[in-house]
């Protein structure tokens, strides 16, 4: 069983085979966000780039838990050098196994930076747990044609942007599920501020309409088991 938390904005939690992955961490300073960086005991911490809407409390919970924080390799850097304990840098293209899953970044259309300073490349992460479960989490994206090569072997679950202003908006997020074509659908980073509003049972009408992929909207706190 894997259990996925929205967190709120882009920030989910992954549980399953006994351990807990946060992905983009964005969580103390999240206007949306019910939880508390506290309630959350992460054995991996995986940042898609070097925003601060998510990298959010990555080093601070690094340095209390003990626990890596894999990302690209100049964020990862960055990371280690604010004192979490221990980076793992890595690239697109490669995939990696640790203890706790499989991380496998791809190409992401964004930016990356945090105070001015560049932090590498913005990434996707397909993150497979130790059941199988293979999860793509786009991080910030435009849509591209190759999320249809991501797809190719299979997805379970996509998390993907719908808040458009600095992402896909919904019509390009509902194309980016026909190239996907994983089973599951949970929209991410909208609603959190003005820019970014948009209603996701449109979206969850739209993909259910012209796909066979399922939508699951979550609010902020809310969990859904697989």
């Amino acid at each position: 069983m894997t259990r996925i938390t929205f967190i709120g904005h882009s920030a989910i939690e992954i549980q399953g085979g006994g351990f807990s992955v946060l992905i983009d961490p964005f969580i103390s300073q999240n206007p949306v966000a019910v939880h508390k960086p506290e309630d959350f005991k992460p054995d991996a911490i995986i940042l898609s780039h070097g925003h601060a809407d998510h990298v959010g409390d990555a080093v601070a919970l690094a340095k209390k838990h003990n626990c890596p924080v894999v990302a690209v390799f100049e964020l990862a850097g960055y990371c280690g050098s604010q004192g979490a304990p221990k980076p793992v840098g890595m690239n697109t293209g490669g995939v990696t196994k640790f203890e706790f899953g499989t991380v496998h970044f791809t190409q992401a259309f964004h930016s990356s930076s945090f105070n001015g300073q560049y932090m590498g490349q913005p990434c996707g992460i397909v993150f497979t747990t130790l059941d199988g479960m293979k999860i793509y989490h786009s991080g910030d994206t435009a849509l591209f044609g190759d999320m249809a090569l991501i797809g190719k072997h299979g997805l379970d679950v996509a998390l993907l942007p719908i808040g458009s202003h600095f992402t896909m908006d919904p019509e390009a997020a509902v194309i980016a599920v026909e190239l996907l074509k994983p089973k599951f659908v949970i929209p991410v980073h909208y609603n959190t501020f003005p820019p970014i509003k948009q209603d996701a049972q449109v979206f969850k009408r739209a993909v259910e309409g012209r796909t066979s992929s399922r939508v699951i909207v979550l609010s902020p706190g809310e969990s859904h088991e697989f």
